[in-house]
């Protein structure tokens, strides 16, 4: 089938209590051993780039390789700009055939933030493709966007019905204690910000930060109102050492098939395990 929007998979999810997975990747390998784990899992997809990740291959070249895997896959497949806060970015992501996008302008004062939200709204509604914002400030390292521990404010209940009302916005990412990157100790997540903002907010919610969570804390989470958990750090923390595993027994390898194989295996079983977390594992069948 053809990549999809977000937004109505997220909407399932959300009324359905369960996640989708959004994962990053950076080649095609990992972009497919992520189809194929969703695939085997018969979970709904979301495939993420960061604007990194565009800026190396190309906006045209990532969506002409996700539209081949939804095109060829019997689940259905999204295709997602991750944190972006360049507009011009967001555009060519869009006419490339991006099946949604986050502007993120949470660094910005929240009227500013507002007002750049409600551009990007406006030019996703004129194709029918979602948009994910963020509220607050998520910790740690996304890209080249780096957020301090100390500088990382939680999401106002409040504050988050007022942006969603003024802005349209699709999704939400409020920031609620979680951080970009592995953790150092257990994730400080503040449970009952969630309920209170998934109880004043009827739009999806936004896990970010979800490499390394606990997997109970996941599950309590998602069942207060996350749909979708974004997962970066751990698949290309799984997808290196597969390689690294090939060349230490063999330094004179030269072969890419060789050691993306056993890269592909390697983040295919990593996915399912996430897609089984989140809840999303069997539940393609919701969209047919």
């Amino acid at each position: 089938m053809a990549l999809v929007s977000s937004t109505s998979l997220l909407q399932t999810a959300r009324k359905n209590k369960y996640a989708i997975g959004a994962f990053n990747v950076h080649t095609l390998e990992m972009l497919q051993a992520v189809v194929e784990a969703a695939e085997e899992a018969q979970s709904p997809l979301i495939l993420q780039s960061t604007v990194g990740t565009v800026k190396h291959l190309g906006a045209d070249y990532i969506a002409a390789a996700a539209t081949v895997a939804a095109n060829r896959a019997s689940v259905p497949i999204a295709l997602h700009l991750d944190h972006c806060s360049d507009f011009s970015v967001i555009m060519s992501c869009i006419r490339a055939g991006y099946t949604s996008v986050m502007i993120d302008a949470s660094h910005s004062p929240f009227e500013e933030n507002v007002a750049i939200t409600q551009k990007v709204v406006e030019a996703a509604n004129a194709v029918g493709i979602n948009v994910e914002a963020e509220l607050g400030k998520v910790g740690g390292v996304e890209d080249d966007i780096v957020v301090d521990e100390r500088d990382a404010m939680l999401a106002d209940p409040a504050e988050c019905a007022e942006f969603v009302e003024r802005t349209g916005v699709h999704t939400l990412a409020p920031a609620i204690g979680t951080a970009h990157g592995i953790y150092k100790g257990d994730p400080n997540i503040d449970f009952d910000r969630i309920k209170r903002i998934a109880d004043v907010v009827s739009v999806p919610l936004v896990l970010h930060g979800g490499s390394g969570i606990p997997e109970e804390q996941v599950k309590r989470a998602v069942s207060l109102g996350m749909a979708k958990m974004n997962v970066a750090t751990e698949l290309r923390i799984v997808f290196s050492d597969a390689i690294k595993a090939v060349f230490a027994a063999n330094p004179e390898e030269n072969d890419p098939r060789k050691y993306m194989i056993p890269a592909k295996q390697a983040l295919k079983k990593a996915a399912i395990e996430k897609m089984q977390l989140c809840g999303c594992a069997g539940r393609a069948s919701d969209f047919r």
